[in-house]
């Protein structure tokens, strides 16, 4: 018998032969086909395989209309995404043995790309394990299961984890709007050995201190990581606005990078705190200095004081969460870029980033012409960025591609 270690294939022992099935309604089997992950509740033949009989979580085989097996998948019966697959192979279904597979092709990659231990490890479809996210902070691993699917495994993930990394403590970030789709609970809870209040991160040569339990999402966006090490070639004497914050991704780092003067703003008074605490980390406390404030009302204030600033970077929150959102989102994303190029100075330099699924980079692109134009400034980008290698992009599944940044220069003609 050959050694799976040895092999790079996993080993698994839980029959999958007593499964129920999820039968799908004729010709909607052609997504799955092309790699997508996701079944919609309209695509099953509920006469054959009634979606009541399945519970959330539960795990079935998934049949073409003519029988043929397609892979496995977990329910979550009572939601649009009625289902994900976990695996085509329909012999191995989602435990312990997948999960330390999955992990290990994840770690793979992150280990090409990054030279230190920071970085997203599981990024949910695009590494296969739908419904799991896993944040990476050197010896301590921040986890977030959005799914009925992922949260049944909760104790194998958590083991696996422990298996692949041997790390000092797991934090499980459950505290995300995301399940309340799933109808499953809000919490935080360690999961494994010690995590304390907060950790220290390494990105683009920039040292901080992030809070895992307090903070936003898992605590640190490493989403930005590229985009934020492609400014660093453009701060240097330059005077900076970091408009949202949070605790200092880009500001700090373009303080460290060379910036005469960083202002970071943010709404949350503790998120700043962390600026203070990640400047003095590196030794910019002098260069960098805190506003906290809603953003239009700190922009609108610096221009009656009549600020200006060389660069100023605008990284929002999703204006944009759901399609019906759309107008809404698409207008407050076009006043906030107003808001921010009204306050540069001569040739200056304008970050417009968007984490909104639904917006597009031509979108966003055609917004921040027009809030120029509107402005009467001439627009040029010099430079495009998305999401970095930690959050691969399913080619299949559209919503894996999220992130966009646009470094513009605006002037006026």
């Amino acid at each position: 018998m050959s050694n799976p270690e040895l092999s790079g294939q996993p080993e698994f022992l839980e029959p999958t032969d007593t499964l129920p099935s999820l039968v799908l309604k004729s010709q909607k089997d052609r997504r799955l086909k092309a790699g997508h992950l996701w079944i919609y509740s309209n695509e099953v033949d509920v006469e054959r395989s009634p979606l009541k009989q399945f519970s959330a979580g539960q795990q079935v085989k998934v049949l073409s209309h003519q029988g043929k097996a397609l892979g496995i998948a977990t329910m979550s019966p009572n939601t649009l995404i009625c289902a994900r697959l976990v695996n085509r192979d329909i012999s191995h279904g989602l435990n312990k043995s997948l999960l330390v597979h999955r992990i290990k092709q994840a770690l793979s990659l992150r280990e090409t790309c990054f030279n230190e231990p920071f970085y997203r490890l599981v990024y949910g479809e695009s590494d296969l394990l739908p419904g799991l996210v896993v944040d990476r902070f050197g010896d301590y691993c921040v986890v977030q299961l959005s799914t009925s699917g992922m949260e049944a495994v909760k104790g194998e993930v958590v083991e696996a984890l422990v298996q692949c990394l041997k790390p000092k403590g797991i934090l499980l970030r459950n505290d995300h709007g995301a399940r309340s789709m799933e109808g499953l609970p809000e919490y935080v809870e360690v999961a494994y050995g010690e995590v304390p209040e907060e950790v220290e991160l390494i990105e683009n040569g920039a040292r901080f201190m992030a809070p895992l339990s307090g903070g936003q999402k898992t605590g640190w966006f490493y989403d930005h990581r590229m985009n934020r090490a492609q400014l660093q070639q453009y701060v240097g004497g330059k005077r900076v606005l970091d408009v949202f914050s949070y605790i200092g991704g880009w500001g700090v780092q373009a303080a460290v990078a060379g910036a005469s003067e960083v202002v970071c703003v943010d709404a949350s008074a503790s998120a700043l705190d962390f600026v203070h605490k990640n400047a003095e980390l590196n030794n910019v406390a002098d260069i960098v200095s805190t506003q906290q404030g809603k953003a239009l009302h700190v922009l609108k204030a610096l221009q009656e004081a009549g600020e200006k600033f060389d660069v100023v970077i605008l990284d929002p929150p999703a204006f944009i969460k759901r399609r019906k959102d759309q107008k809404a989102g698409e207008a407050a994303y076009r006043h906030i870029n107003e808001l921010g190029i009204r306050l540069l100075g001569r040739d200056g330099l304008l970050v417009s980033a968007s984490c909104s699924m639904h917006l597009g980079q031509e979108t966003l692109e055609d917004l921040v012409r027009g809030a120029g134009r509107h402005l009467e400034r001439h627009v040029q980008v010099i430079a495009q960025g998305g999401q970095g290698p930690d959050h691969p992009v399913h080619p299949a599944i559209a919503e894996t591609r999220y992130l966009k940044s646009l470094l513009s220069r605006v002037y006026i003609p």
